[in-house]
């Protein structure tokens, strides 16, 4: 399970480097095998190979003639990049999802269980503030979350 926020620099060459207290789990789960691609909130994913291996068959197995289902394939499979974690436990982030979500220099990685957000540092504080003053104002967290105790 991945989980908090740990903030990173994005170095010059587009690199990226991993905490350490997740590199020896990466390597055991997936042999430092990543896959990183585009989320609709402005972010990357970034999930170990074996488990995007197993949300990309349930993509691909659903019917494409439904318009949804095929913008989202496109979507995700589409930017879907494989990388791997080099001997100082780095990542290179593609450019061109290095500019889909705005990385440059400051980034967040937000452990999401199975997969890491990895999010603009900017883009991640104005996010979360506005995600934040919404569930002040949404009194009805619905029914998804009426049986969870925090």
């Amino acid at each position: 399970m991945f989980r908090g926020v740990t903030n990173l620099n994005v170095d010059v060459k587009g690199r990226l480097a991993m905490p350490s207290r997740y590199r020896e789990s990466l390597v055991e789960l997936c042999r430092g095998q990543l896959v990183l691609t585009v989320d609709r909130d402005g972010c990357l994913l970034v999930y170990p190979l074996p488990e995007w291996e197993r949300i990309e068959r349930s993509l691909m197995s659903r019917p494409n003639m439904n318009r949804q289902v095929r913008r989202l394939q496109r979507l995700l499979v589409g930017h879907a990049t494989e990388v791997e974690l080099d001997g100082q436990g780095r990542i290179l982030l593609p450019p061109p999802l290095r500019e889909y979500a705005g990385l440059e220099k400051r980034a967040v990685l937000v452990g999401q269980g199975n997969k890491f957000e990895l999010w603009d540092e900017e883009k991640w504080a104005q996010s979360r503030d506005v995600w934040f003053r919404e569930e002040d104002e949404d009194h009805d967290a619905g029914a998804a979350l009426d049986s969870l105790t925090l």
